[in-house]
């Protein structure tokens, strides 16, 4: 694992215990519906096995788990204390919680119907790589679905980047406990790629019918994908 990896580890580990309660603050509760929109795209094609990568606490598998009952669901992470946490909430019992990179994933070719992830991306040493593992283990016409972060775009974006490196800090010193990771989190999504960018980065990659819909003025993406069947 590279040194900005595992930096990136250590900050996950540390803020794994309020990590959701974060997530529902930063997004005025909207966090968990985007992930069930992820969820649900994913589970728009019949299939039985599914992956979730970046999980944390699980919310985007226990949301693919709620749409397909007799599924194979893995949720993987390489943050333990993320998958500590997800192994004793409630409802998480029937989702095989495994540690994995996603630099290089512990799965064979073609083994997933679809591909899922969390604010993933933002947080990965090499982008193209990790695209590139989640094509891989692919089924031919499986699909990705995602959520991620975006830079402020537009009118409102410098006052969006203000407000952003105020409050999400804030917020991480007073509820996270964490003023550093949550100052690192701005910072990861300020300077990650904008979705013209990130488009290109997923058709190098491999996918085909890329697309993005905004949330949160922008702030937020989710994106879809194939892989050619």
């Amino acid at each position: 694992m590279r040194n900005e990896d595992s930096s990136v580890q250590a900050t996950f580990n540390n803020i794994a215990r309020r990590y959701d309660l974060m997530n529902r603050l930063m997004t005025l509760d909207s966090h968990k519906n985007w992930c069930r929109d992820v969820a649900q795209f994913a589970s728009s094609r019949s299939g039985s096995s599914y992956l979730d990568l970046a999980t944390g606490t699980g919310v985007i598998a226990r949301a693919v788990r709620e749409l397909n009952p007799s599924a194979a669901i893995i949720g993987a992470d390489f943050s333990e204390s993320m998958l500590e946490m997800a192994r004793h909430i409630a409802g998480n019992s029937s989702i095989d919680w495994q540690y994995a990179d996603a630099h290089e994933l512990p799965f064979a070719d073609g083994e997933f119907d679809a591909v899922t992830h969390g604010y993933l991306l933002r947080n990965v040493s090499d982008l193209d790589r990790v695209l590139a593992e989640q094509f891989r283990v692919l089924k031919p016409g499986g699909v990705l679905a995602a959520l991620e972060t975006s830079p402020p775009a537009g009118l409102l974006g410098p006052f969006i980047r203000v407000g952003m490196r105020v409050v999400v800090p804030t917020l991480g010193t007073l509820i996270g406990r964490d003023r550093d990771a949550y100052k690192y989190l701005v910072s990861s999504t300020l300077g990650f790629l904008s979705p013209e960018a990130l488009r290109l980065r997923f058709h190098q990659a491999g996918f085909v019918d890329v697309q993005v819909k905004p949330k949160f003025m922008g702030t937020n993406m989710i994106w879809t994908a194939s892989k050619p069947g």
